[in-house]
């Protein structure tokens, strides 16, 4: 006679409680044994792989989107500005603002792990004309490598030589991307001194392994489910899409004596426009309202730079791998910047 069964005998419960596992283990919703496994248990299962790759895609569009006010001597008082967001169609919202009051804070951003796509106003390359005559290496990662070994004043005398032996109204040599951006030559050292910003930016963009389009490919490990990098940088200009805004008027000055009412209304002028989305880029951005009392404050334009690269990296991120809105005939050498 077999065994008879009751409801609170202990075997009959451990067998049930084994095929209840088994049928949801079948569907792919618990783990083999230990909470922590369940997305692994999913992942793993043949009918929860579509739903893993979609879950991958909704995260890859709402990844960080960053805008970076650069400076090659930050300080407490004058740092390195991040402007913090995200997109989802054609709206961008910034999430905070972040403070980098030294460079080694800056690099250590750049290495912690986490996915985004960042407009940096610091230029990537140097014009072709320029290490031409200069007779520097004509490929990017060389000519980066040389420049990153030389010190400030080395750069200066080098540069000055150049200048000195070229006529009156043509002393820098230019990239192509100069020109339609409205941007200074990345050889100029003061006024604005760009010329230590890519010598103090890009080789900490490069220790980090981070990924330039068209330039430089980053970590070959750092990549995302669908093998797509997951730090991008691009070149961003945050005077490219203030000027399309505003025109030529001035929004922004570190001289207090400079820091005038009309300075402040360009700066307002600029966040309206920016909300209400009046840019060929095609999007709009949120802002709370301590957020656009702080833009409009901040009389130095920082804040408001980093959240003008800011929208560069998402209309960048739009666009798409591989170059991420970059024209495809970009001289590699120089690189190119992003929506010019």
């Amino acid at each position: 006679m077999g065994r008879q069964v009751f409801h609170g005998d202990p075997c009959h419960r451990r067998r049930r409680r084994q095929r209840t596992g088994q049928r949801l283990r079948d569907a792919c919703l618990v783990p083999l044994r230990k909470r922590p496994r369940l997305a692994l248990a999913r992942r793993s299962h043949p009918r929860c792989a579509q739903g893993a790759l979609r879950a991958a895609a909704v995260s890859d569009a709402q990844r960080l989107l960053l805008g970076c006010d650069f400076s090659s001597s930050p300080t407490p008082r004058k740092p390195i500005v991040l402007a913090l967001g995200s997109a989802s169609g054609g709206r961008v919202v910034l999430d905070r603002l972040q403070a980098l009051p030294t460079l080694a804070a800056f690099g250590q951003w750049l290495v912690e792990p986490r996915s985004w796509t960042g407009g940096f106003d610091i230029p990537f390359g140097l014009p072709r004309e320029l290490l031409t005559q200069l007779g520097w290496p004509l490929t990017w990662r060389e000519s980066m490598a040389h420049y990153a070994a030389m010190s400030r004043a080395d750069i200066r005398s080098a540069f000055a030589a150049f200048c000195d032996a070229r006529p009156v109204g043509g002393k820098f040599a230019h990239r192509a991307t100069d020109r339609p951006a409205g941007s200074s030559p990345s050889m100029k050292w003061v006024n604005p001194p760009v010329a230590y910003m890519l010598h103090a930016g890009v080789p900490l963009l490069l220790e980090a392994g981070v990924h330039l389009p068209g330039l430089h490919a980053g970590d070959a490990l750092d990549v995302d489910i669908a093998g797509q990098p997951r730090r991008v940088a691009l070149e961003a200009y945050p005077g490219l899409l203030a000027r399309e805004l505003i025109g030529s008027r001035s929004y922004k000055s570190d001289d207090k004596s400079k820091q005038t009412p009309e300075r402040l209304i360009a700066r307002k002028d600029i966040i309206t426009a920016l909300e209400h989305g009046q840019t060929r880029l095609a999007l709009r951005i949120k802002l709370t309202h301590a957020q656009r009392d702080a833009l409009t404050a901040h009389a130095s334009g920082d804040s408001l730079d980093a959240v003008l690269c800011l929208v560069q990296a998402a209309w960048a991120q739009q666009q798409g791998a591989p170059l991420d809105g970059l024209p495809a005939d970009m001289d590699p050498l120089e690189g190119w910047i992003v929506t010019a």
